[in-house]
């Protein structure tokens, strides 16, 4: 494994982390040179680059299996609407325009109403307003723990995100319940 730096970072005593990082293997053997013995600054890089390799070996040697649900979430964004249909003009005190377009609005929608526990968003249809925008969201609600309750924490997060990480005002939000999952 090689380390490369940007250019070259050297070290006070005038030696590359590169070069204390390649010799690391022959220095932990016993074959040190008497600057590798001696300095106290490849002596620092040394130990913090043998925990680097340390940490990244266990990371490398850890099996991580795909978190529950990750295929139906994939499957919920494949299908979403991929076509672009429309541009949502955003507000804006510069001269010009700023236009997103409803697909990258219905992701950050989409995204708020996936924080709630036990709801899955599903479609987001987003149409210009002549105030703001409507939106349309369908969810997944979780077959077990669901409660009425968990739908105004969505329309709570949908409406927020909306205004705080798009700059849009939605004048209408309809949720629609439209299937179960098995949680």
């Amino acid at each position: 494994m090689e380390v490369t730096a940007h250019d070259g970072y050297e070290l006070p005593c005038g030696r590359d982390v590169e070069q204390v990082w390649r010799r690391l293997d022959a220095v932990d053997a016993g074959l040190a040179d008497a600057h590798e013995l001696e300095c106290p600054h490849c002596r620092t890089a040394g130990e913090g680059l043998r925990r680097l390799r340390r940490v990244t070996g266990e990371l490398v040697a850890e099996e991580v299996a795909p978190p529950a649900g990750l295929s139906g979430r994939i499957m919920a964004a494949v299908r979403a609407e991929v076509r672009r249909r429309e541009m949502i003009p955003l507000p804006t005190d510069e001269p010009g325009a700023v236009e997103v377009s409803d697909q990258a609005v219905a992701s950050v929608l989409r995204f708020a109403a996936d924080t709630v526990p036990g709801v899955r968003a599903r479609r987001c249809r987003v149409r210009r307003a002549a105030d703001g925008i409507e939106v349309r969201l369908s969810v997944a609600v979780s077959a077990h723990g669901f409660a009425a309750v968990r739908l105004e924490d969505v329309r709570a997060r949908v409406l927020a995100a909306a205004r705080s990480r798009i700059g849009v005002r939605p004048v209408r939000l309809d949720l629609v319940v439209d299937d179960l999952y098995d949680a």
